[in-house]
């Protein structure tokens, strides 16, 4: 299967060499002579062409290939004209890469079989990462070691930082905590951890890891 990649600023730039990586066959378009430059090594072509114009690509061979991903997001006239033209010279999936709900609306009704959007699913998957790990850090003391930092989970609100559930259960041992602003690093009994504090705990890597999936 050939692959046409039609704008080559980062986002595009790293699907064109990471198709070539995978063994497919790729041809690269820019009106960038630079961008050009920077691909030619990765891919089996690349060629500076005004993708809008479908003379021009029926020329470059690009009727061809059997998928064309349309990377131009930023450009949104040049984006729109070169879904037509790839279109009218018979490329059959066209997957084009929007900016906005808008826009991608627009390359869809023009025959774009997949609009992507590349910043918005960077982003969310950046909130979710850092929803995900805002209540547990771990930090790596060795490969086998680690210590994990943590809000203090609801199953162990209300009981003793000596309790043994901590060994008993996920194998870890506790080190310091933080109530109230304040870090306590020797422990008493009535030592009782509640909402809020800040837990942390030594273990083997697997068993801190283990932990995190219950926290």
């Amino acid at each position: 299967m050939t692959y046409v990649v039609i704008g080559l600023g980062k986002f595009g730039f790293h699907v064109a060499k990471g198709l070539a990586q995978q063994g497919e066959t790729v041809i690269a378009i820019d009106n960038d002579e630079e961008k050009i430059r920077n691909i030619n090594e990765y891919v089996q072509d690349a060629i500076i062409l005004d993708s809008s114009d479908p003379r021009a690509l029926r020329e470059a061979g690009i009727a061809d290939a059997e998928v064309a991903i349309v990377s131009i997001g930023e450009h949104l006239e040049a984006s729109i004209l070169t879904v037509m033209a790839l279109k009218e010279i018979g490329i059959e999936t066209v997957v084009a890469k929007a900016i906005t709900q808008v826009h991608g609306q627009i390359l869809s009704k023009l025959g774009a079989a997949k609009v992507i959007y590349p910043e918005m699913e960077s982003a969310k998957k950046l909130v979710k990462k850092i929803v995900a790990n805002m209540h547990y850090e771990t930090i790596d003391l060795s490969i086998t070691m680690k210590l994990a930092k943590m809000t203090v989970p609801q199953f162990w609100v209300g009981i003793s930082i000596l309790s043994p559930i901590f060994e008993n259960e996920f194998d870890v041992k506790p080190i310091a905590y933080k109530h109230q602003g304040e870090w306590h690093t020797s422990f008493e009994k009535n030592d009782i951890l509640e909402k809020n504090d800040i837990l942390v705990v030594l273990g083997n890597s697997n068993n801190v890891e283990a932990l995190s999936k219950k926290v």
